[in-house]
């Protein structure tokens, strides 16, 4: 009897920090096969001497962006793990080269069973920030570039799964939310949407670990620089500024500004959150508790912990998890709210393959079932 078929995945990027655990991820899927991986400086050698963990497993080896023949290579799902301003054009190439239809129209229907769903065309999930923002004209602004495949930004669907699901479902283009942005939303979405908090003075502290900051050699990064210190960057102008107010203005359907400052942290992984909202009139902190327990009872990945338990990213490291609480602020009329993630999974590889998961009708969770790593 044949085994079943699977899907063909190629991970661009492969020897970065998201495409490594793309990589560790998608090794135990039950539906998927790693058939290409690309890397420029990387090219020609097998991913084990690049990441040593990978000793062991049969991949294939790292090749060149302009070794890869499009039409020839048969994919089913093309992961990009590129740097910005880079995925945009790659993507309209790669759409190109394969004649997608995603060129004409807004979304591709899946239906049917794996064996129908991977017979299409090839469906892309981008986890670079090129196709998150909505106005090609504030992605310029934040990114100092026009961006070069409008046509495409207008089709690609945001990928904040527990929102989006439906969307994503239907999509053959995701824009993978930023880690950033994915702690923040799915602790306020619920709440702006409910009329819980107010849209004005919401403050987002938050703190990620060093690989957030890619693997591209750095000075700020050295272990010297970061080993016994903690520091805040991108104050007031941060890139993943616009795309939080774009979804929060979503849910609370009106245009709304946000105080958020990241700081960089001494630990590999690890992503946490504190913020401070203004309570709407006759609101309280168990309401906003209520509409969490609502918004994410039955989903797979999403927990609100039991009350007065502060979240840690101990709780989350190497898992597709987001833990969550709310507690009273001892100012009158105010709650603070605490989300913490993995930023390499749930930030990023592990949310990327929950969408490809819905675009193929497969179960949300396979391929992510993995328990917290501890300690």
């Amino acid at each position: 009897m044949s085994e079943p078929k699977k899907i063909r995945a190629g991970i661009l990027g492969a020897s970065g920090y998201t495409g490594a655990d793309l990589v560790r991820l998608l090794i135990s899927h039950p539906n998927v096969e790693i058939a290409l991986m690309t890397a420029e400086r990387k090219a020609g050698m097998p991913l084990s001497e690049v990441f040593p963990h990978f000793l062991g497993y049969a991949l294939p080896d790292l090749i060149s962006l302009d070794e890869v023949e499009w039409p020839a290579v048969e994919l089913d799902v093309v992961f990009c793990a590129l740097p910005h301003a880079t995925s945009q054009e790659v993507i309209k190439g790669l759409l190109h080269a394969t004649k997608h239809s995603l060129l004409d129209e807004m979304i591709v229907e899946t239906e049917g069973d794996l064996a129908d769903s991977i017979k299409g065309e090839v469906k892309v999930v981008d986890l670079s920030a090129d196709f998150r923002l909505r106005n090609v004209d504030t992605y310029a602004e934040w990114y100092g570039r026009y961006h070069q495949a409008p046509e495409l930004q207008s089709k690609a669907v945001y990928g904040l799964t527990e929102v989006y699901r439906e969307q994503v479902k239907k999509a053959s283009l995701v824009a993978c939310p930023g880690c950033y942005p994915t702690a923040a939303l799915l602790a306020l979405v619920p709440l702006l949407k409910a009329g819980l908090i107010g849209t004005e003075d919401i403050i987002i502290d938050a703190k990620s670990g060093v690989s957030g900051a890619g693997r591209s050699l750095k000075e700020s990064n050295l272990f010297a620089e970061v080993a016994e210190a903690m520091n805040p960057y991108g104050i007031s102008h941060h890139r993943h500024m616009p795309e939080i107010e774009q979804e929060l203005g979503v849910a609370a359907g009106e245009d709304l500004s946000i105080s958020f400052t990241p700081h960089l942290v001494p630990m590999n992984r690890g992503e946490l959150e504190t913020i401070y909202v203004k309570l709407a009139d006759g609101a309280s902190v168990d309401d906003l508790r209520a509409a969490l327990t609502d918004a994410y009872e039955d989903e797979p990945f999403v927990h609100l912990l039991s009350e007065g338990v502060a979240p840690a990213t101990r709780m989350v490291r190497g898992s597709n998890n987001c833990v969550l609480n709310v507690f009273p602020d001892r100012i009158s009329g105010r709650a603070i709210i605490v989300s913490a993630i993995d930023n390499l999974v749930k930030g990023s590889s592990g949310q990327a393959i929950q969408n490809m998961n819905l675009m193929f009708g497969l179960d949300e969770t396979a391929g992510l079932s993995q328990a917290p790593m501890f300690p």
